[in-house]
């Protein structure tokens, strides 16, 4: 009995050829792999450090800009208290202590607080890049009728600003403050107002203020 063999039992499958597709692809995840095990260059890691650099000016200016912000609000909130003392004052009757007669009167004359001698502190230099610690004497200058102790206006803790207050006690009065938070010698200024209306007295709706971040 004779046996037959298919005659293609025994030849091998042709090798497959990649295609050209394949093959880019295959080249392009070689070069991926390469650039991911090269790392960065130093022009990128001097781009990243630049970036960093940028980025740490900024919220340092940011933060100082804030820290000045809230100490210049000292200045606009305690001129806006001796404002407020001011008109309370002006609304206080301001009788003679003297005897009254019977039979005779006197009158209750209405009269903004005459100006205070000095400002708190006395000199600018105090408060150049400085606090400055007030004593129970510095707001007790004046009297009844004129001054700090008329206004009853005092600050228990450190201050940032010269306080100071001038008045025409039948016109209006100014509340100022005066700083330099930074030293430069550029000094900022805060003034709050009032005017003598109709037998009232009329508040500035806000503080003027100039340089406020100096």
């Amino acid at each position: 009995m004779e046996l037959r063999v298919p005659p293609n039992m025994w030849s091998l499958p042709a090798p497959r050829v990649a295609s050209a597709g394949a093959r880019q692809q295959a080249l392009r995840l070689t070069r991926t792999s390469r650039s991911a095990r090269r790392g960065f260059t130093l022009i990128e890691l001097m781009i990243v450090v630049a970036i960093i650099g940028i980025l740490a000016v900024l919220a340092i200016y940011g933060v100082s800009r804030y820290l000045r912000s809230a100490k210049s609000a000292e200045a606009t909130n305690n001129v806006g208290q001796i404002g407020k003392n001011a008109a309370a004052a002006y609304a206080r009757d301001k009788m003679s202590g003297a005897y009254i007669a019977p039979g005779s009167s006197v009158v209750g004359l209405q009269s903004l607080c005459a100006s205070a001698p000095s400002s708190v502190p006395s000199s600018i230099a105090a408060v150049t890049a400085a606090k400055y610690v007030s004593g129970p004497t510095d707001w007790r200058a004046g009297d009844d009728t004129a001054g700090w102790a008329c206004l009853k206006f005092d600050m228990l803790g450190p201050q940032y600003y010269m306080y100071g207050y001038s008045s025409a006690p039948s016109t209006g009065f100014t509340a100022t403050a005066n700083g330099d938070l930074d030293g430069n010698g550029v000094t900022s200024a805060f003034a709050f107002t009032g005017f003598i209306i109709s037998g009232s007295v009329v508040l500035a709706p806000k503080a003027l203020e100039t340089s406020p971040n100096e």
